[in-house]
C-alpha cells in the first residue's frame, strides 16, 4: 500500500544509466522494497511506512478494520485457534497484530480479512484492493525505467485518492487528516 507523504515528483532514477536495472531501495533503511511492503511517496523517495514492519497494515486498511471489523475473528494457523481482532497482541518492539497465545504476525490474515468482509462496502474494498494492487504493481515493476515508473506512481496515487473518497462517503464520520487542510 502506498501513502502519498509529501511532494511525489521523484520516482525517476537519474543515477541509473538507462542499461542498469535496480529495485527501489527505502532511503531510510536502506533495505530493498519488497513485494506486498506497505510504502509512501515522500520528497524525493520512496520509503517504508514502518522500516521494522514493512508489511505493516496501511493507516487506511486499520482505519477500515477499527469502524467495521473490530469484533470479527482472524485465525491464527501455528496454533489453530480464532481470535477477535480487538484480542490480538502487541510487543515492546511495535509488532502488533500478534496471536496472543503463539506470538505468531497475523497482520496478512488482517488484511485478508478486510478485502473479504461483508461488513465493508464493496465499493471500499475494492478500491482498497486496487491500491494495494497497484503498488505491488509498482514495487515489481521498478525493474523499467522512469518513465513507466512515474505512471505507476500516477496509478497508485488515483487509487489511493479514490479509496479516501469512497471511505469517507462509505462512512461520513470518517475524516482523515489530510481533509481538515481542505475545508
Amino acid at each position: 500500500m502506498v501513502f502519498p507523504g509529501g511532494l511525489c515528483g521523484i520516482l525517476l532514477r537519474a543515477e541509473a544509466s538507462l542499461m542498469e536495472q535496480q529495485a527501489w531501495t527505502c532511503t531510510r533503511c536502506s533495505r530493498t522494497i519488497g513485494l506486498g511492503d506497505t510504502v509512501m511517496f515522500g520528497t524525493g523517495r520512496l520509503t517504508h511506512v514502518d522500516c521494522r514492519r514493512p508489511r505493516v497494515l496501511s493507516t487506511e486498511e486499520r482505519a477500515l478494520l477499527f469502524l467495521n471489523c473490530c469484533d470479527h475473528s482472524v485465525e491464527c494457523g501455528p496454533c489453530a485457534s480464532s481470535f477477535r481482532l480487538s484480542e490480538l497482541g502487541s510487543d515492546l518492539r511495535g509488532h502488533t497484530n500478534l496471536c496472543p497465545h503463539c506470538r505468531h504476525d497475523l497482520t496478512d490474515g488482517v488484511r485478508a480479512h478486510l478485502y473479504k468482509c461483508d461488513m465493508v462496502s464493496e465499493t471500499v474494498r475494492r478500491r482498497a484492493q486496487a491500491v494495494r494492487a497497484a503498488s505491488e504493481r509498482l514495487v515489481k515493476e521498478s525493474y523499467e525505467l522512469g518513465d513507466a515508473a512515474d505512471v505507476l506512481r500516477r496509478e497508485v496515487e488515483t487509487a489511493l485518492q479514490a479509496l479516501q473518497e469512497a471511505m469517507r462517503q462509505s462512512s461520513p464520520d470518517l475524516r482523515p487528516s489530510d481533509s481538515r487542510a481542505d475545508a
